[in-house]
């Protein structure tokens, strides 16, 4: 849960307008995410201590997609996503503290602060990033309370776009583009997996987390996007870029704003918490197959955790929080997330042909391999998507996603070097 979930729902109401397809767009991306962290499930059930995504693209094709999907985890999805975090999370402390902190140090401190608890060992990171999520679920509930308790909007607010006819391909390019804030709000579910090596028993615990979870995400989301409909109504909520701050204003007053943007910075936290507690276990594995800096596969004899990965993923969120850039990295980071899931998704088809039965107890996509393949083709739809919204971004991010060959090839050729 991010702090996407408290402004995206306007974003979805001004390009979808009608309350059916803003309905239909977040049960869709709930459905895509439900299918993909099922995926995950049995990917991560046949592939425990693999290191996740990393681990499932260098078993099911090659090691040059792996380094290829670590080097774009490094310099764009993960460090970028801890940037943008930070900054966010920057904006709102200052208001909600007084204090006179410049919003570059509230990032950076929060960088830090949050990489040195996670330097701890995964059960501190753990602990923190479970309060963290308890706090921001707390005030997402009280959203949806205000929501469905509170009055409702303005005739103006509450009047619902009914004179939108249009079919076809129109249909498809309006709810493809009210996708694109919808899977990104989802998007998260395939971190988990990063510190399957750090469980007790991941065949176990992993699948569990990653359907109920994304369940359970899915569940707030369609009540909050419900509750802002019920308030706001479909031209309300599209009229406003702070839809939940609004809700709590109508209901209780100023203060509700107040709560409303400690949930936002509550959120913002959870979220770096996440990225730093799991995104390191990818360049741990890299290191560990030999394809990078070996020290960031050194794990501290006391806590087993990958400190120095840690440490340079947080130094690189630093610089692109400092650099201002953050913002054009948002625009791609959907699209590239995306390339992967879909490679992951035949990764499972992969697996499949290579050992059909799973055994006893096995965890298995549901509708196999229709529904897999159904999950590949959406992926692609939205990378495509993505391209046609935001072609110079998405060019970038598929710059950098290449670079990693060469830079794969130095380091391959080193470690034959040393062999």
């Amino acid at each position: 849960v991010g702090s996407g979930i408290f402004m995206n729902p306007s974003v979805v109401a001004a390009r979808a307008h009608t309350t059916a397809l803003i309905l239909i767009a977040w049960i869709f991306g709930g459905l895509v995410a439900l299918a993909g962290a099922c995926i995950f499930a049995e990917l991560a059930w046949r592939r425990p201590d693999s290191g996740g995504l990393y681990g499932y693209m260098r078993d099911a094709y090659h090691p040059v997609v792996a380094f290829m999907y670590g080097w774009t985890a490094l310099l764009v999805s993960q460090s970028g996503g801890m940037a943008a975090a930070a900054i966010t999370f920057a904006v709102y402390f200052q208001p909600l503290t007084g204090l006179h902190v410049t919003p570059w140090m509230s990032a950076v401190a929060a960088i830090a602060i949050l990489s040195a608890v996670n330097c701890a060992g995964v059960r501190e990171g753990g602990s923190t990033q479970n309060v963290l999520m308890v706090l921001k679920a707390v005030v997402i509930v009280a959203v949806i309370v205000a929501g469905f308790v509170g009055p409702h909007g303005s005739a103006a607010h509450a009047a619902v776009a009914t004179n939108l006819h249009v079919g076809g391909m129109a249909l498809f390019a309006i709810v493809g583009a009210a996708l694109i804030p919808v899977l990104y709000s989802y998007d998260g579910w395939q971190t988990a997996p990063f510190i399957d090596g750090e469980l007790k028993d991941p065949k176990r615990s992993l699948p569990r987390a990653l359907i109920w979870g994304v369940v359970l995400v899915v569940f707030l989301y369609l009540a909050i996007t419900i509750a802002a409909l019920r308030m706001l109504g479909p031209a309300g909520l599209a009229a406003t870029a702070t839809p939940a701050a609004d809700m709590m204003r109508l209901l209780v007053g100023p203060v509700g704003e107040r709560i409303v943007a400690a949930g936002i910075a509550l959120s913002t936290l959870g979220f770096l918490s996440n990225q730093i507690l799991t995104s390191p276990r990818i360049y741990y594995a890299m290191a560990k197959d030999g394809l990078f800096f070996k020290q960031l596969a050194w794990l501290h004899p006391r806590t087993h955790a990958p400190i120095a990965a840690i440490a340079i993923q947080g130094v690189v969120a630093i610089v692109i929080a400092l650099s201002g850039r953050y913002d054009q990295i948002l625009n791609y980071v959907t699209a590239m997330d995306f390339v992967f899931f879909g490679l992951a998704g035949f990764a499972l088809v992969v697996f499949r042909r290579r050992s059909p039965e799973t055994g006893a107890g096995g965890v298995r996509m549901p509708g196999h391999p229709w529904s897999t393949m159904a999950f590949v083709l959406v992926s692609a739809a939205v990378v495509v998507n993505t391209y046609v919204n935001f072609p110079a971004d998405t060019l970038v991010g598929l710059l950098i996603l290449f670079s990693g060959v060469p830079v794969y090839a130095i380091w391959r050729r080193r470690a034959r070097v040393r062999a």
